[in-house]
Parts: C-alpha cells; structure tokens; sequence
C-alpha cells in the first residue's frame, strides 16, 4: 500500500517487461465469473472450429478432390458449412460476452478510481496535480477500455490458435514441426527485449498526457487572469512544448512497437515459406499428401498470422499495463484521514464545545515548519469567538484541523469532548458548516447548490434557507428560479449572490460548529449588508468561529483571540485588547476596516 508523496514518482516504478498491471484487473471480473465462463468456452470453441478447417482442407483434398468422388466433394462441403456455423455462433457469443465484461470492467475501474481520489486526505492534493488525476480518470481508462475491451480477447483467441495450430502441426507432420520451432527464439527474444521498452515507454506517454492534462486545467481555471495579464502567448508556447513532449514519447513508444511487428512477421513468414519449400519436396518423393501439406500449410500460416498478432497485440498489452500501473497504483495509494477501526460517536445532540491542548501541526508539504505550535484553547457551546493575527499565524489551519482534513502531530483537538481523530471524518463533518471567504458554487442550479450534501432535502427547507440568507429574491428572478444554471464556478451570479448561497447552505445544514471566514471583506456595501444579516440569523445559538478581517466583527464577538505563528498571544473582548497596546491593536490600526464605524481611537487608524 502507498501513500503519498506524489503518485508515479519514476523511482517507485517497478521495471518494464510485466503485465502483472492488467492481471490486477481480474480482481473486477469476479463479480461477472459467469459471464467470464461463458465467454471463455465461446473463445475455444470458436478457436477449435477455425482449428477444424485444416482437417476440412485435408479431406477435401485427398478425398474430394484426389478421388474424384462427388459424394466425399458433398461430404467435405458440408462439413465445412458445418464449421462456418458453429464458427459464427461463438464467434458471436465470444465477441459479445468479452466486450460486455471489458466494458463493465473498465465502469467498475473507474468508478473505483473516483471513489478512491474522493477519499483522499487533502494532504494528498497538495503534492498531486488535479490535472494528472483528471487524466488518469480519462485518457488512462479509455486506453484500458480498449485493451480490455478487444485487445485482451484478441490476445486470448490468438494465443489459443497458435497452441492449438503448433498441436495440429505435429500430428500432421512432427519433422516440419521441428523446423517452424526452430524460429521460436528469433520471435520470442526481440519481442521480448522491445516489450520492455514499449511497457516503459506507455507508462511515460502516459505521464506526458497527465503533464498536458493539468496544464490545461490549470489555465482554464484561471482564464481571467491568463487574459487580464496578457498571458496567453506564453501560455500557448508551453502548452506547445507538452504537446510535443507527449507526441515524442508517443513516436518512439510507436517505433519500438512498429520494430517489434516487423522483425516478428519477416522471422515468421521466413519460417514458412522454409516448410512450404521443404514440404513440397516431401510431397513430390511421396512422403507426405497433397492434403496433409495443404492442412501443414493452412496451420502454419495460421500460427505465423497469430505469432505475428500477437507481437503486436503485446504492444497494446504493454500500453494498457502502463494506464493500469497508474490507476492501480492510485487505488493503492492509503488516505491518510480515515475512520478508525472503532470510530467513536458524538452525543446525540451535539453542543459545539471546542477544546485544544497542546495542539501542534505542520503541513506535509512544508514538514519543518510548525503551522501550530503548542495551542491551547478552550470554547464553549454557543461563544461567537474572533480568530485575528497575520498571515500566515495560523487561523485557517485550525479550521483545517477542525475539519480533520488534516490529523495533528502533537496534542489533541475535540468537539464536545471526543477527541477528532477517534470519529469518522463524515460523522464529524455532519456537525459542521463552512461559509469560506470566496464560496465554491457548483455547475448546477441553486436549488442543487444550497442543498449540497443533504440531497434528500424537501423544496420548502431549501427555500427557507434560502429567505433566512436572502438569497430566495435574487433566485426567484433568475430566469428559471430554483432551476437555473448558475454556471461553471458561480459566474452567472455576483459575489455577494454567491455569498448568499453559501450562507443559504449552511442554513440548511443547521450545524452544531460553524466556521465562518470573514464571507463580506470583499461586498460591497449592500451585498456586505444583506449577508451580515443572514450571518446573524445563522450564527445564532450556535458555536462559531469567525476569521476575522472587520471591526464589526470583531466587536461583536464574545472573545477574540490573537494568533502570531501558530500560538494564541492575546485573548479578550475588543476594549481589553486596546488597552493592551499589543499586537492586536497594531493589527487593528492596520488590517480592520468598517466604513460604517467613526474614527477610531487613538492607535486605530481611522476608517477608510
């Protein structure tokens, strides 16, 4: 099992001839065992038939032919008739029944991929690239969905006719045999030196494809910016330079593989047009029949057909091992946030008492650093508390930990007295809603997006919600109301509608803790107006948090408590932190703004 760093680091690879990769895929087929059965006996029985028309050729030849009998011509000729329908029948069966399993598995896989990228930890993020994982769920499953799909049935089927080809070739005539064998090794060495190429190869075109995939999404997320900075000539020219990064490890992924088909096909045929000259000297010396060469004949071109697929069905082999090395190896990868074996339940009504002691954390990206250092807090069930301090002090970070996003190194951190790493991170998030700085709206319509996470929730809870956040106005005038299409990221709606429906949703959640990040330090005066209401309705009661970025805030809240690298240094209402003259009333002259407040004492900078 991994876990993080980053996924697909070149050192952890293991080397590249193996397809131990695809076999891993079998564990998905169990479910469909059945099914797989069936397709299988489909698959021998159509290789036994085409199998059984070398014996059909013989008899023609011999006896239909040789003979000069009408009624053996008939008897051969239905007995080839025979063999096509019995052919086509499994071939049928065979080429519906793989296909169905190649295409479930490969729905299984990926709903198995996004299941697990979900439960990855944060932590896990902030060393991975959403475009890479994005590329994984994508370019890596299509390529999957064709070799289990058809390449991997092309394998099996191929295989079984050259088994069975080489058997049918020693009964007919085991010197010949002999000599077609001799050509084995100069097949099966190239194949078997390119393939480890090939595999290695895959595995990296498929890494450049991630490399396009998140620069992609990393600049089309950001579009304002690339254009309002003027951005997109370079933006192109790198793009460029991924592109063809990923079209040079593709061409000689394609050349090792072209290599490996044609050595395989000039060794192969080689081979037989050797046995064709040396079985027509047998027949012309009488030491073997017209038929008997004709059945040698069709058999060896059958296995050279299936040698020479099979070189070049390898490569595709080899290509699907690579995307399954890589979502396999994401399926592996451990979350570090997980439910305990036993996880703990919170009280049935939940209070929202808050308690840290001794609580340090840094973050894994920046191991070395203490983001809290030794923090000891202790909130009661219902206080409106003021987080204030610098960047960088540690504010969001305890929000982090409180969402168990992230498990401390030291000390512990509870919610009515469970300590959170004995819950399940859905059991504790139930009891909490977020209402961040810059909300996360949704591709959906409103409707969807107040009641995110709570989908079961009936329209009249959503539109209460919606009226205590006053949001229900500017929704009924959407031009379809609650169906509206907000649009990618929200940007059908203004910042302070935005806000209003995300407030909206943690109405609707009605949580025991909530977190509020300053959500108005960026409104203007009416929206900051209308959200402050709504805040007031959804804060009452209820224990809050608050990151604080106004003197509003601050001087309504029950106690502020002052963060300077990760330790709180103050605690105290707004007047008793003047008074001190610290820290806090340095941050206030300098960061608090209330353009409704008048100037302010001496040491507050005035309002601007």
């Amino acid at each position: 099992m991994r876990s993080h760093p980053a996924i697909g680091d070149d050192a952890e690879r293991p080397g590249g001839r193996r397809l131990k990769p695809l076999l891993q895929l079998l564990a998905f087929t169990r479910p469909y065992l059945g099914r797989l059965l069936l397709a299988l006996l489909a698959l021998v029985v159509a290789a036994g038939a085409l199998l059984a028309f070398g014996q059909v050729i013989r008899n023609v030849v011999d006896y239909g032919l040789a003979d000069g009998s009408t009624r053996a011509l008939n008897l051969a000729l239905l007995a080839f008739l025979s063999v096509v329908a019995l052919l086509s029948v499994a071939i049928t069966a065979r080429s519906y029944l793989l296909n169905w399993i190649g295409e479930r598995v490969v729905a299984d896989v990926r709903r198995a991929v996004f299941e697990r990228t979900l439960a990855l930890d944060v932590g896990f993020y902030e060393t991975n690239r959403t475009g890479e994982l994005i590329s994984r769920l994508t370019s890596d499953t299509a390529l999957l969905q064709v070799v289990v799909g058809s390449t991997l049935a092309m394998g099996l089927r191929t295989g079984l006719l050259a088994v069975g080809g080489i058997a049918m070739l020693a009964i007919t005539s085991p010197r010949l045999t002999a000599m077609v064998l001799l050509g084995v090794p100069l097949v099966v060495v190239p194949t078997w030196l390119l393939g480890a190429r090939v595999r290695r190869l895959s595995r990296k075109s498929q890494d450049r494809i991630g490399d396009v995939a998140a620069y992609v999404d990393e600049t089309l997320h950001a579009i304002r910016t690339v254009q309002a900075f003027g951005h997109e000539p370079i933006d192109q020219r790198r793009y460029a330079e991924r592109v063809e990064q990923a079209f040079d490890t593709a061409m000689r992924r394609s050349l090792n593989s072209a290599l490996m088909s044609g050595m395989v096909t000039m060794v192969t045929f080689g081979a037989i047009g050797t046995v064709l000259w040396v079985g027509g000297n047998e027949v012309l010396t009488g030491e073997l029949s017209g038929g008997e060469l004709s059945a040698f004949l069709f058999y060896a071109i059958l296995v050279a057909g299936s040698v020479g697929s099979l070189s070049e069905i390898i490569g595709q082999l080899l290509r699907g091992a690579g995307a399954s090395e890589r979502l396999m190896e994401l399926l592996q990868t451990q979350p570090k946030i997980a439910a305990p074996a036993q996880p703990r339940s919170l009280p049935t009504r939940v209070s929202g008492a808050v308690r840290a002691e001794g609580l340090s954390f840094s973050y894994p990206a920046r191991p070395g650093i203490l983001a809290l250092a030794d923090l000891d807090l202790d909130i009661r069930p219902g206080q409106r508390v003021a987080l204030v301090g610098p960047s960088g002090a540690g504010k969001s970070t305890l929000f982090h930990l409180l969402l168990r996003f992230y498990d401390p190194q030291r000390g512990r951190l509870t919610l009515d007295g469970v300590d959170l790493r004995e819950l399940a991170p859905s059991e504790l998030r139930r009891h909490i809603a977020v209402v961040p700085q810059d909300p996360v709206i949704f591709g959906s319509d409103a409707r969807e997006n107040i009641r995110y996470g709570l989908e079961g929730t009936d329209e009249a809870a959503v539109r209460a919600a919606a009226r205590a956040a006053h949001a229900d106005d500017f929704i009924q005038r959407l031009p379809q109301g609650y169906d509206t299409f907000l649009g990618e990221r929200g940007v059908r709606l203004s910042g302070g509608e935005r806000q209003r429906i995300a407030v909206a949703r943690a109405i609707l959640r009605d949580p025991a803790l909530l977190l509020l990040d300053e959500a108005t330090s960026a409104l203007d005066a009416e929206s900051e107006r209308l959200v402050q209401e709504a805040l007031e309705h959804l804060m009452r009661d209820r224990t809050s948090i608050v990151i604080a970025h106004r003197l509003a805030t601050v001087r309504q809240a029950d106690r502020i408590l002052v963060l300077d690298q990760g330790r709180i240094v103050a605690s105290g209402r707004h007047e008793e932190l003047l008074a001190e003259n610290g820290l806090y009333a340095r941050l206030a002259s300098l960061q608090f703004q209330d353009v409704n407040q008048p100037p302010a004492a001496p040491g507050i900078a005035p309002a601007s």
